[in-house]
Order: C-alpha cells, then structure tokens, then sequence
C-alpha cells in the first residue's frame, strides 16, 4: 500500500469517526480519491510523491476530465471530494502546502426543482386504491408529500418514530442528523389504518419481526428502490408531462411551502439542509410565480 493509499484510508475513518458522514458520501468521495490517484500514477510512472502534486498538477487532471468528456458536475463533485481530502491532509500536518487554495469549483448553471401543481399532486395523491399495498402506497404518498421526506428518511423510519396524537415524526437525516418533522392530519390517518389494518397482515406473512414502519407485500422492510417502482406506478397512471421522482414529492413540499407564506429558515429546518442556501433554490420558484402573478394581475404589466 502507497503512502497516498494509508493517507487515504485514514481519511475515510476521519469521515466515518468525526464527521459522521453517510456511507454514500464515503463511498463516493473514496471512488473519487482514488480515481485521481490512478491519473497521478499514470503520470508520475510509479508511485505518488505528494510534494509533487502542486495545483498545476491538478489542473492537468481537471483538464484531462474535460477532455473526457466528463460532465462540469461530475467534475465539481470530484473537486469537493479532493479538496476535503487535501485540507484534512493540511490540517494533519501530512502536508506543508495545500495545492486546491489555488483551484476554484467550475460553476454550476443551477436547475430549478421540479414540483407539482396543487392539482396535480391531489390527482396523484387519489390514485391508489382500497387494497393492502393500494392503502400502504396512499401512507406513503401522503407522508412524502406532507413531510417532504428524502427517500431514505422514509424507509429508515421505525414505528415508534411515529406519533400520531401529536403528528410528528422523529427522522434521520443526511449524517445521521436527526430532526423532528410534522405531518398533516390526511397524512395521519392513511398511517393510522396502515399501521392497524395492513401492516399487521403484510407482517404476518413472514413471520418477521422488525421494527421498519414500512414494508413490502411479504413483510419485509421495504427498500429506496420499491418507493421509487410505487411512485412511478402511479405517476404513469397520470399524464404528467413532467419527470416525477419520490424527490419531485419533496419540492412539492418546499415550494407549497413557501408560496403560501411559510418563511425560508422553517422550511430549512423541516427539510434538515444544513445551509441556508440549499432551501434558497425553491425561493427561484417562488419569485417565477410572483412574476406570474403580476403579469396576470397588473394593468401595466
């Protein structure tokens, strides 16, 4: 194992130990590392001397990724990825001096999030039936929408994370940041007949016993992957000419939010962003529907 290769592994404990990061942003970050790693042994024709990688060397690398074709976010990630891992390097002491001071982040064209209507996101909410997995899927819809829930937030959720005399809801977030999330009365009583009508018979098909809210038809703890099929499911039945995602439900949420007045720090909290200007996207939206409204409105406009 190279020098470059135990720094790295120390790092990735760094990320697991004091920074409590998620095991994607490891796995990510890690795949990142290493990929600049087989580009600096590429060049250097053996192994890595880390007096040698100097921000010029690193702007080779970012050129040879444009050259590759790789898209500017990729390589935005790429540079976050680095640039963490050179300043914990710096702050260690490994290093005297950190080369990305003198490399800037490409910058990003920021897209706005896609959200649904009022009208829409009723027709979607109507769309399962009366079955088993039709009422579990309506729980479902109704908590993402009603709590703007990332995917994972949702099928981490335990039953004893729920309340629903008080409607609130204890989640764990990004990091394992937990925060504790309000949902609304419809969103309560989907849970309520959910939990006494239908996970106890989709439980009783196994034989399991676990403490995930939600769960497949065989009574296993349902996965990221089976939201992802229910809301698809149920988006085709619609014709959206939109891409829909379990996400699209969370800005849903953040903008309805905000256009009926709520203030940007509440919808900060509720969503658990950690800075103030990831929830300031929705606020694009927002403005758009002011500007919407004026011209609809005004005489002058």
């Amino acid at each position: 194992m190279t020098e470059l290769q135990k720094k790295l592994c120390e790092f990735v404990f760094y990320l697991q130990v004091e920074k409590n990061a998620s095991q994607h942003t490891i796995d990510s970050y890690r795949a990142d590392i290493e990929h600049f790693l087989g580009f600096a042994q590429s060049q250097c024709a053996g192994e890595v001397i880390l007096t040698h990688i100097t921000s010029i060397f690193i702007r080779g690398y970012l050129a040879k990724l444009k050259q590759d074709g790789y898209a500017r976010r990729t390589i935005a990630r790429r540079i976050a990825a680095l640039r963490s891992f050179f300043r914990y390097m710096s702050r260690e002491d490994i290093i005297e001096n950190n080369p990305f001071t003198a490399v800037h982040s490409p910058k990003l064209e920021r897209k706005l999030p896609v959200f649904l209507d009022t009208a829409e996101v009723e027709e979607l909410l109507r769309q399962p039936g009366n079955e088993l997995l039709g009422r579990r899927d309506a729980a479902i819809l109704e908590l993402l929408y009603a709590s703007g829930l990332r995917v994972s937030e949702l099928t981490g959720l335990h039953v004893r994370d729920v309340d629903l005399t008080t409607r609130f809801s204890l989640v764990w977030g990004k990091g394992s940041k937990e925060r504790i999330v309000p949902m609304g009365k419809i969103a309560a009583e989907m849970l309520d007949y959910y939990l006494s009508h239908v996970r106890p018979v989709l439980c009783a098909k196994s034989g399991q016993t676990h403490p995930y809210l939600f769960v497949n038809s065989k009574g296993g703890p349902l996965t990221d992957r089976s939201v992802r099929r229910i809301v698809d499911k149920y988006v085709g039945m619609l014709a959206l000419q939109k891409k829909v995602s379990p996400h699209t439900l969370r800005h849903t949420f953040a903008t309805h939010l905000l256009n009926n007045g709520a203030d940007l720090r509440s919808v900060q909290e509720l969503l658990g962003h950690v800075n103030l200007s990831t929830t300031q996207l929705y606020t694009h939206v927002t403005k758009e529907k002011l500007k919407s409204v004026y011209r609809n409105a005004h005489p002058r406009a």
